[in-house]
């Protein structure tokens, strides 16, 4: 990519990988009944199994497995047999002093998801693991080196989880945050997850690294628990500045994992990264393997509904290819539906996506039906009304519900015809003769901010009812007679 498209010095490239986790939308935990619910008391949702008490053995949740599943075909994953695997770590939000999660044999595996620009970002696997808890640190500046003191609260730790871990495939901040928007769209759409940022139950752990162009990858870094996309993205941005310093100064850049200081706009040391045998994995030995069947499969398959960027495809398809960013506003705000709908009754798609993407992002949108949707770009495309007409109708028919032709009717809106437009742009440009000279004499940039002061003297005489693409063109022949 570009420096411009990148952000980074000339010369300079950036390697992402992402790490995702999404906690599952269950009733209860993963090996316990404990409620998995946000906001409650703290330490209210707890038990033994959860708390690693002596003697307590885990139950798995069959609806935490199956949601686990969905997620994985929805990014057509392999899904295989499994085994859980424990974690080996002391920290005090985990109470077991490990973390049940799985290792060399992940439920799911060799996965992609494409974007709406067009990129395909290799997922390298989606694995079930137990959430930890939530530690609070009291004093100083919130982080556990220059706190007074620290509170736990455990009714997050066991909560189901599903980390979606990616390729090392994008190459800009905007690409992360592109991705991650889409993963949650997924998310969302099949129900596995609330996928609430805000809320904690889905965090992304950025890794990060840079590289002169032509040369091999830097060393990574790893930033933990972004919580939001603007998070995402200027962390990533942050980071990889921070990394090309380092190495124009002649320094090295050492593997580690960093924290992102929202305030502040920067990443700082959290720990010294960990390699997987730090961890020292083993199998679980109170929980089986998981052996899902072809049926299972086929079964989780059948009840998936349709993706984002199939829905995207299908709309493009309908409205011969625009540009894709109106397909994909359409999807995000679930108007694709009803933009199908009016183009398939014969509205003019390109009107269409315009509308849905300027005039329909208001609350109540899902409330226009596709009929009243085409009847309005009908009028519209007919030279029935102006495009200002046009919106301040679709307005009204999203307040009221009423026939956009009835509303229309009451305003008094009417096209103004082809004589009475000439004429009143004549008059326009009588009454500004040097504006005119400019207009006519001038080079397109002069055109261009010209254009803008006639077309509201236009609008102002014509009282909005003037077309503005006509008098836009009657003004350039004329400006060429």
């Amino acid at each position: 990519m570009s420096a411009a498209a990148t952000g980074l010095p000339e010369g300079w490239g950036m390697v992402i990988g992402l790490e995702v986790h999404c906690e599952l939308a269950t009733e209860t935990k993963l090996f316990c009944c404990c409620p998995n619910s946000f906001g409650d008391q703290p330490n209210a949702n707890t038990c033994p199994t959860c708390l690693g008490l002596p003697g307590s053995l885990p139950v798995l949740n069959e609806r935490a497995v199956e949601l686990a599943m969905r997620v994985g075909r929805a990014l057509a994953c392999d899904v295989r047999r499994s085994v859980f695997a424990r974690k080996n770590y002391f920290y005090p939000d985990q109470p077991k002093v490990y973390q049940v999660s799985q290792y060399d044999l992940p439920t799911n595996e060799h996965g992609h998801l494409d974007l709406p620009s067009g990129l395909r970002v290799g997922i390298t696997r989606a694995h079930i693991e137990e959430d930890t808890g939530k530690l609070t640190h009291v004093g100083g500046g919130g982080r556990i080196h220059d706190a007074s003191h620290s509170l736990v609260d455990y009714n997050r730790a066991g909560v189901p989880l599903v980390e979606i871990v990616s390729e090392a495939d994008m190459r800009s901040s905007d690409q992360a945050r592109e991705y991650v928007a889409e993963l949650r769209s997924i998310l969302l759409a099949t129900g596995v997850s609330d996928a609430k940022m805000e809320e904690g139950s889905m965090r992304v752990d950025a890794n990060v690294s840079v590289h002169r162009e032509g040369e091999p990858w830097g060393t990574r870094c790893e930033i933990k628990n972004l919580n939001s996309l603007r998070s995402l993205g200027r962390a990533i941005d942050h980071e990889a500045l921070r990394q090309i310093d380092l190495l124009d100064a002649g320094d090295t850049v050492r593997q580690e994992t960093r924290h992102w200081d929202e305030a502040s706009g920067r990443t700082g040391t959290l720990r010294v990264k960990e390699d997987a045998d730090d961890y020292r994995y083993f199998p679980e030995p109170d929980l089986v393997p998981l052996e899902p069947s072809a049926e299972d499969i086929r079964r989780i398959d059948a009840a998936l509904p349709v993706l984002p960027a199939a829905r995207r495809a299908a709309l493009a398809g309908a409205a011969g290819a625009p540009t894709i960013g109106a397909v994909a506003i359409a999807v995000e705000r679930d108007l694709d539906t009803l933009a199908l709908e009016a183009i398939t009754a014969g509205a003019d798609p390109a009107r269409v996506l315009t509308h849905v993407e300027h005039n329909l992002a208001v609350e109540g949108a899902q409330r226009v039906s596709a009929a009243h949707l085409a009847a309005l770009v009908q009028m519209e495309t007919r030279g029935e009304l102006t495009a200002t007409q046009a919106k301040a109708t679709l307005a009204e028919v999203v307040a009221t519900g009423d026939d956009p032709a009835a509303i229309a009717k009451a305003k008094g809106y009417e096209a103004m015809g082809a004589d009475a437009l000439e004429t009143l742009v004549d008059g326009v440009i009588a009454a500004h003769p040097g504006e005119w000279e400019q207009f006519r004499t001038g080079d397109d940039k002069a055109k261009g901010k010209l254009t803008g002061f006639f077309m509201g003297k236009v609008m102002q005489a014509s009282k909005g009812q003037a077309d503005g693409k006509a008098a836009t063109a009657l003004l350039r022949a004329k400006a060429s007679a």
